[in-house]
């Protein structure tokens, strides 16, 4: 682990071990980056609670925002749609608003997901590898473009609270000329994660 200098607030309320239970449970992860990061800071903060991450970003004006936070889960996201929506959505808002008020020169990154295109990759024709399936398409041999449309597609509940978090990332972006990105990454998995 390095900060290579730079210091580290990371926001956090461990809200998967309320919506996943003690599998779901971040504070392992928590320790693990107090005990390994120089001029690292974690704040207690829920994303949603809109006037404690206004003070927040305010307070720190930070140079970048990398925005990780989500409600990950479709099955959930159907029994707890008002939350679902709220951390996806709302929380993505918050913090966008937040940037804009007390530091619009700094980059907003946006950990999306491709979830936001719908099923409309089913559509395209796939190939079987030996291992797992791949586009049979070289328009999509390096994935999908973000031009790629959202519309006219099914989406889970998940889907449309993480594209509305998009459109609004994007719409920042254009509308008040800040430097905000979405990245729309799939099934990300590895040893920090809490996986449930």
């Amino acid at each position: 682990f390095s900060s290579q200098g730079n210091a580290i607030h990371r926001i956090d309320n461990n809200q998967r071990k309320e919506f996943f239970g003690p599998q779901g449970d971040t504070s392992w992860r928590l320790k693990e980056l107090r005990d390994n990061l120089t001029d690292f800071t974690h704040h207690q903060v829920d994303i949603r609670d809109r006037e404690r991450v206004l003070d927040l970003i305010k307070t720190l004006t930070p140079e970048a925002i990398i925005h990780t936070a989500a409600q990950p889960s479709h099955d959930k996201a159907a029994s707890i749609p008002f939350e679902d929506f709220d951390v996806n959505a709302v929380g993505t808002l918050n913090l966008l608003e937040a940037t804009r008020q007390f530091c619009p020169d700094s980059p907003f990154i946006h950990m999306s997901t491709n979830k936001v295109y719908g099923d409309g990759p089913n559509q395209i024709n796939h190939k079987e590898m030996d291992t797992r399936w791949d586009y049979d398409d070289p328009t999509y041999e390096k994935g999908i473009p973000e031009s790629f449309s959202i519309d006219q597609c099914k989406h889970s509940l998940f889907g449309a609270s993480k594209v509305a978090a998009d459109v609004m990332v994007q719409e920042y972006g254009r509308y008040f000329d800040m430097a905000t990105c979405c990245l729309r990454g799939g099934c990300l998995t590895g040893p920090s994660h809490s996986g449930v």
